[in-house]
């Protein structure tokens, strides 16, 4: 029996977005942004859409859905449209190929997320959103024997020096962590230099006494670090690092990390709530290390 059905040779924006699974509004975008022609239009000024139109609004839809970008997919069908055969589709497969190459990219991101919120819940801490180079360093440390003041001056010399500047560091706080008279100690030349505030004057006989403090301090605390050894893990430090991150020619050392910024650079950036009697003590501390080293020198 002959079907009196008669197929649309046109159908309104309603009904092709209920077709191809789509919205109004989404093809409208997509006119707008040169990825679909405008269609022909009926007599009430509506936009009428043929088969061309549709295959090519499925082949969007389904371009999307794999996740490239509606203006890759507008370079890829005016790169087809280019070609000498309507179906030869070099420029979907280029756009293919960089997908597949974005997609992997963001793979690797996914499994160093992943890899990082599993070492802060395994540390309990937020000693875990450190880099790898840096919590290794530290995981024969006792639970809870970093503070959070630590973990905060290790993630400022990160960003500033790099995975292997936080790590040196980290020996710093691994002695102190482990020895409890020399953090009584750093705590209180820490709290004498935070009492220097801005009703301290730069010339008052206190400044000169908590840097001459300061300095014994860091001479003892070099001491210790030698008499342990952890100096000699320092330098291996440094080989593993040039291991995993050979030098390139934009970074002549290799010890960069990528977005790091110098120390000049820095200075400007990270504000430190210091009065001025607190840095001239911190100068007069570092005049007390540079003569130690130049008597040293001769």
């Amino acid at each position: 029996m002959h079907s009196s059905f008669v197929p649309p040779r046109q159908v309104k924006i309603g009904d092709a977005a209920a077709f191809v699974g789509s919205t109004p509004r989404a093809i409208r975008h997509y006119h707008e942004i040169g990825l679909l022609p405008e269609p022909e239009r009926g007599g009430d000024d509506r936009r009428r859409y043929g088969y061309e139109d549709m295959m090519r609004l499925l082949w969007i839809r389904r371009m999307a859905d794999a996740g490239i970008a509606l203006d890759d997919i507008r370079d890829a069908f005016t790169t087809d449209t280019a070609s000498a055969t309507a179906d030869s589709g070099e420029g979907i497969a280029g756009i293919l190929e960089r997908l597949e190459e974005t997609l992997a990219e963001q793979e690797a991101e996914l499994r160093r997320q992943r890899t990082a919120v599993q070492r802060m819940r395994t540390e309990g801490s937020r000693m875990g959103l450190l880099s790898d180079f840096v919590t290794d360093r530290l995981k024969s440390l006792p639970e809870g024997s970093l503070r959070q003041d630590d973990l905060d001056t290790l993630l400022v010399t990160e960003r500033i020096f790099g995975p292997l500047g936080a790590a040196v560091q980290a020996t710093r706080f691994i002695t102190l962590a482990t020895r409890p008279a020399l953090r009584a100690d750093s705590d209180r030349v820490d709290a004498a230099e935070e009492a220097l505030d801005d009703g301290v004057a730069v010339d008052d006989p206190r400044v000169a006494q908590v840097a001459a403090e300061r300095h014994a301090f860091e001479n003892a605390l070099h001491a210790v670090i030698e008499e342990s050894g952890l100096d000699k893990d320092d330098e291996a430090l440094f080989d593993a690092w040039d291991i995993l991150h050979p030098p390139t020619d934009d970074d002549e050392d290799g010890r960069r990390e990528a977005g790091s910024m110098s120390a000049f650079e820095a200075v400007g950036k990270m504000p430190y709530d210091f009065s001025p009697a607190r840095l001239r003590c911190m100068e007069l501390a570092q005049e007390l290390s540079a003569r130690d080293w130049g008597n040293e020198r001769r």
